[in-house]
C-alpha cells in the first residue's frame, strides 16, 4: 500500500549506497552480521592496522567544546590543516596556505554541499562515471548548470589535458569537479598529468573542485613507497590559482564515524563557502575538532598512510584475482581508492546486469552496488542510463569479509551458470 503524499514535498531519492544498503536490510542484513559480506560500502575498515598510530577510543571533551564552535571551524584545527599540506607538499613553495585557506565542515558531502552553494551562475562540468551522491548534489541548487564529461573505457577512464581544455573552452566552464583517485574507477591523476590539470584550471581560469578524500589509498609505484598525491603541490600563489581541494578524516584517516572534513583553497573562496556554511549547517562538531588536531601531525599522518597503502594493496590484489578468475572483466586495474570497476557483460544473464548482480547477491548475503549510479545524470536530463553491466565491488572492509564475500560471489555465479 502506497502512502499518500504530503502536499510540498518532493520524492528525493536515496543515493546510490544508501539504497543498496536499504535493500540489504530488508533481507536481513544489519552492520557487523557475521554471514554478510558488505562489499558495497562506501567506507574502510576503521579498526587497528598493523604499525599504524594506535586509534582514538576516548578523550575528554573540555567545557568549552559543549558551547557552537565557529562556521568555518577551529582555527588551531584549520592552521594544523594548512601546515599539514605546507609540510607535505609545499616546502619548496614561497606561497604556503594558512588558517585562512582552510573550512572546516561535518563530513565531505556538507563540504562539497558548502562548495556548490557557494558557485555563481555558471556551467559545471563534472565527470561520468563518478561519485553517487554527486547526482542530488548538482540537482540541488539552481543556480549552476551542471555538464557532463564522459570518461570512456578504452581511454583507461581519463582524460588528456587537450580534452580537458577542449571540454572547458567548449562548453564555457567556470569550474569542474572530479574526484582524485576516482570513485567508481580507481583512476588516478598524478604528477606530470595532475599538475597538467592546476596549469589548465590556471590558465584558463577555470576553477578545479578536486575531491582528494582518496589520495593517500594509492597504489602506483614500489610497494614500500608511501605515496600521497594533492593538487596542492602544483598551486603557485595559494590564493590566486582557482583550486578547491576536499579531504576529511573519513577514508585517508579511517575515521568516517566522526564526520570531519575540510576544504583548502583561495581565501575569497573560503569566506564565501563560510558563508554558505551559516545557513546550510551552522558548523561541524566541536568537540572532535580539537581531537582531530593530533591526527594531523605529519608523522602520525605518514605512519598511517603506510599501513593503509601495505594492507589495502594486498586486498587489493586478492580481490582482483578472485574476481577476474570468476569471469569478471576489470578493464583498468585501479591505482587508487578501495573499489573496482567490475565489467559484468561477459557473465551469463541475468548476472551480466548490476542490479540483478546486486539483487541476486542478497540471495547469498553479499552486497555490491549496481554501476547504474555512478552515472551522475542532475536533473535526470538524459533518459538512458549508462554502465547497466557494471559493478562496483569495494575492498574496504577486513580480509575476513572479502574472503567471505567473494565465496559468496564465485557460488552465485557458479549456481547461475
Amino acid at each position: 500500500m502506497e502512502t499518500e503524499p504530503i502536499p510540498g514535498f518532493r520524492q528525493v531519492p536515496r543515493t546510490g549506497v544508501i539504497y543498496v544498503m536499504h535493500e540489504s536490510a530488508k533481507h536481513g542484513f544489519v552492520y557487523g552480521h557475521p554471514e554478510w559480506a558488505n562489499l558495497g560500502q562506501g567506507s574502510p575498515e576503521s579498526g587497528p592496522l598493523a604499525n599504524a598510530p594506535d586509534r582514538i577510543t576516548n578523550f575528554e571533551i573540555a567545557t568549552g567544546s559543549h558551547a557552537y564552535g565557529p562556521v568555518e571551524g577551529d582555527r588551531m584545527l584549520r592552521q594544523k590543516v594548512a601546515e599539514l599540506y605546507n609540510e607535505l607538499f609545499r616546502k619548496d613553495k614561497e606561497s604556503k596556505y594558512t588558517w585562512e585557506n582552510v573550512s572546516i565542515a561535518g563530513g565531505g558531502r556538507l563540504a562539497l554541499t558548502r562548495v556548490v552553494a557557494a558557485l555563481d551562475n555558471i556551467n559545471l562540468g563534472h565527470f561520468i562515471p563518478d561519485y553517487t551522491a554527486y547526482e542530488e548534489l548538482l540537482s540541488g541548487f539552481k543556480t549552476f548548470i551542471p555538464i557532463p564529461i564522459l570518461l570512456d573505457s578504452g581511454a583507461g577512464y581519463k582524460i588528456s589535458q587537450a580534452t580537458l581544455k577542449h571540454e572547458i573552452m567548449g562548453h564555457g566552464f567556470n569550474a569542474v569537479l572530479m574526484s582524485n583517485p576516482a570513485n567508481p574507477t580507481g583512476q588516478l591523476a598524478e604528477g606530470n598529468e595532475l599538475k597538467a590539470w592546476v596549469r589548465t584550471a590556471r590558465d584558463l581560469r577555470c576553477a578545479m573542485i578536486i575531491d582528494e578524500f582518496y589520495s593517500h589509498y594509492i597504489y602506483t609505484g614500489s610497494p614500500n613507497d608511501c605515496k600521497i598525491v594533492s593538487a596542492a603541490a602544483y598551486v603557485e600563489d595559494v590564493n590566486k590559482d582557482p583550486v578547491i581541494i576536499v579531504d576529511g578524516l573519513t577514508k585517508n584517516w579511517r575515521y568516517p564515524g566522526w564526520r570531519l572534513s575540510w576544504t583548502l583553497g583561495p581565501k575569497s573562496v573560503i569566506e564565501s563557502i563560510a558563508s554558505a556554511g551559516s545557513f546550510l549547517d551552522g558548523g561541524a562538531n566541536h568537540p572532535f575538532q580539537h581531537q582531530a588536531i593530533q591526527l594531523l601531525d605529519p608523522e602520525v599522518t605518514l605512519r598511517e598512510t603506510r599501513a593503509i597503502q601495505e594492507v589495502f594493496r594486498q586486498k587489493r590484489d586478492f580481490v582482483l584475482e578472485r574476481i577476474t578468475s570468476m569471469g569478471i572483466e576489470v578493464e583498468s586495474d585501479p591505482e587508487g581508492a578501495f573499489y573496482v570497476w567490475a565489467n559484468l557483460s561477459k557473465l551469463p544473464a541475468p548476472l551480466n546486469d548490476g542490479l540483478e548482480f546486486f539483487r541476486a547477491g542478497l540471495d547469498y548475503k553479499v552486497i555490491t552496488v549496481p554501476g547504474v549510479f555512478f552515472d551522475v545524470n542532475p536533473g535526470r536530463r538524459r533518459p538512458k542510463a549508462r554502465y547497466q553491466h557494471y559493478a562496483r565491488i569495494s575492498f574496504g572492509p577486513e580480509m575476513a569479509t572479502l574472503e567471505r564475500g567473494m565465496d559468496a560471489l564465485e557460488k552465485m555465479i557458479k549456481s547461475r551458470g
